[in-house]
């Protein structure tokens, strides 16, 4: 038998994070999605979900299907958008927009199944961008023909 290294692992309490759909998040992001015209995102292929006892510092997170999942699965892209519900659901309105956004914003043009990062190239993720995307969000929602 080989080496095997000594690994401590601290005890952690037995929490198992609870997940569900989020039939009221999937109708906010739809809307900002029509709202933005992001029409290079297929609505039908996000789903929201919402965790509780998650320990992540975090109020949303998105998940993707890299390619090669895809492909080894023969399925099409998919996003998956969490909201923990600890940090997220006492928000004010406004803010768990932006923070939807934010994550919207992290899927590429291509729909491929890949992630932006925060920074790449001379883009940025960030609370300026986020706020350019919610101002252009009221302005639609108050000026509807105007997209």
């Amino acid at each position: 038998m080989g080496w095997v290294p000594n690994i401590i692992i601290p005890k952690t309490k037995n929490i198992l994070m609870e997940v569900e759909l989020a039939p009221d998040i999937q109708e906010r992001v739809n809307k900002i999605i029509q709202t933005l015209n992001l029409d290079y995102i297929n609505s039908l292929r996000i789903i929201c979900m919402r965790s509780k006892k998650s320990t992540a510092n975090a109020y949303a997170r998105i998940w993707n299907l890299p390619q090669i999942w895809q492909k080894a699965l023969d399925i099409r892209t998919y996003y998956v958008i969490e909201v923990l519900s600890e940090n997220f659901d006492h928000l004010p309105e406004e803010q768990k927009t932006k923070v939807l956004i934010h994550e919207l914003i992290h899927i590429p043009k291509t729909f491929s199944g890949a992630l932006r990062p925060h920074a790449y190239f001379n883009y940025r993720i960030d609370e300026r961008t986020v706020n350019e995307f919610y101002q252009k969000y009221l302005d639609s929602l108050s000026n509807p023909n105007d997209k």
